[in-house]
């Protein structure tokens, strides 16, 4: 069976996302393949099998034997293991309330870890945001697969993991700043009869990205920032 070809492109890939709902790519394990692009057709003849092909093609699209899936990032690593290095490094929780009170008596900041689009809507004063998440930006085989197990589900606005993460918050906050973590459910690393090992979130990731990386002075925002809202606490927006 002919691998699975990949792609990449050589120009943004913004310009090829907005396409992606109404124009999906068709691929074929036939001898002649065929993938339908919004605005042309790439051909190749004969077995992929056993070797790497290559060919350019107009707008600057480039196809590659198939992608196999990138080795686990430390975001992916067990939920266990991450929730064991929290806690070895008396990672604290704190609720929304005492959160406030931190951010202003404190100077302590919140680090809003939510999509972009979601910040702007609603979140605390002052909190600086850093998506830990974005939307898939590239198109190699694997990243064109997460696209269409999202789809199959209805969701076109398919993410993945922010490799710059650590890097955006160190443009943005000095290392030895104190840091609450903040997303929308929050998590736990409290155990409960139906979760004994607490619950993973996307402020419990992040936490554990940053203290991996040397930050020593991170918080987490438990009940996240649902309950921040839900008790009425400050909140500004952007246009």
């Amino acid at each position: 069976m002919a691998a699975l070809p990949s792609i990449s492109s050589h120009s943004s890939s913004s310009s090829l996302y907005p396409n992606y709902q109404s124009s999906p790519l068709i691929f074929s394990s036939k001898t002649t393949q065929e993938l339908s692009l919004p605005t042309f057709t790439i051909r190749s003849s004969g077995s992929l099998r056993g070797r790497l092909t290559s060919c350019t093609v107009p707008r600057g699209l480039k196809v590659f034997n198939a992608a196999t899936k990138p080795a686990k990032s430390p975001a992916e690593e067990d939920w266990k293991t991450k929730r064991a290095f929290l806690q070895q490094k008396k990672v604290r929780s704190v609720d929304v309330k005492e959160a406030l009170r931190l951010q202003k008596e404190n100077n302590f900041v919140i680090l809003d870890v939510r999509p972009e689009a979601e910040f702007k809507e609603a979140h605390p004063p002052g909190a600086i945001n850093v998506q830990i998440y974005r939307l898939i930006k590239e198109w190699t085989a694997w990243d064109i697969a997460r696209r269409a197990a999202f789809a199959f589900f209805g969701i076109f606005a398919g993410t993945e993991e922010n490799p710059e993460f650590v890097q955006a918050v160190e443009s943005k906050i000095d290392r030895n700043a104190k840091i609450i973590v903040a997303c929308t459910a929050g998590g736990t690393m409290k155990p409960s009869q139906n979760l004994p090992e607490g619950q993973q979130s996307r402020s419990l990731i992040a936490a554990y990205l940053l203290v991996l990386n040397g930050y020593k002075n991170v918080f987490h925002l438990e009940g996240g920032l649902y309950t921040w809202f839900k008790e009425g606490l400050p909140t500004e927006w952007e246009e």
